[in-house]
């Protein structure tokens, strides 16, 4: 048993001995190559930290520091100049045009909505698809307003589909209002049964909101016809 061991511990030292001779042997053969590609790896991984570090972060900054009185207009409902800047202050498609995807997702929701709220459904429909935000809630909100967008360009299919899609987007309270604007988009196109459906759900799924209070005279108004 003891030579068995012994045999044993022979074999594995003269494994590990040949690995390490044929490892020796590798960097010896390839030993510079490797070492270029391990500092033009490095050198690389340097160049991205530096260019976020020095470039990138401080152009986010920069650019949020630019939306700060967009954001103001926009929240006072001055839609024109949150857009469109005051001749001092930078508006949110001016801030899209300099800094882009770098000035966060949401000014592609600022400016989508601003253009919406100014009649401007193809600019704001335009704006709304770039949006990629995260948020759930805000996601389903450019989705509907895309819709509102599509309703306002009275393509009243799409303008249905976007609420739809809004609705199936996070189950919130807030989906019983894009579930009504569907409906009233399929009552639009008269398919009044797609209409009743959506608003049957509303009932089911969402009664203690809004919508679900008041949705009784919608089915009822269908069921009339």
């Amino acid at each position: 048993m003891a030579q068995q061991s012994k045999n044993q511990n022979i074999e594995t030292s003269q494994n590990v001995g040949e690995a390490v001779s044929k490892a020796e042997k590798f960097f010896k053969e390839y030993g510079k190559k490797v070492s270029i590609c391990t500092i033009a790896v490095v050198a690389v991984a340097l160049v991205i930290v530096a260019v976020m570090q020095f470039y990138v972060k401080p152009l986010q900054a920069e650019a949020a520091n630019q939306t700060y009185a967009a954001e103001q207009y926009f929240r006072s409902g001055i839609y024109d100049l949150a857009l469109n800047g005051d001749g001092n202050a930078l508006g949110f498609a001016q801030v899209v045009d300099e800094y882009g995807k770098k000035a966060g997702a949401a000014v592609y929701l600022y400016a989508g909505i601003c253009e919406l709220q100014l009649g401007n459904a193809d600019n704001a429909i335009s704006y709304l698809k770039k949006y990629n935000g995260k948020d759930e809630i805000l996601a389903a909100r450019a989705i509907c307003c895309m819709g509102d967008a599509y309703a306002m360009k009275e393509d009243y299919s799409s303008a249905m589909a976007q609420y739809e899609k809004a609705a199936n987007y996070a189950d919130n309270a807030y989906a019983a209002g894009y579930l009504l604007k569907a409906g009233m988009m399929a009552e639009e196109l008269g398919n009044n049964a797609k209409a009743l459906s959506l608003y049957e759900r509303i009932k089911k799924e969402y009664p203690q909101t809004l919508e679900g209070y008041e949705i009784e005279k919608y089915i009822n108004r269908i069921q009339v016809k």
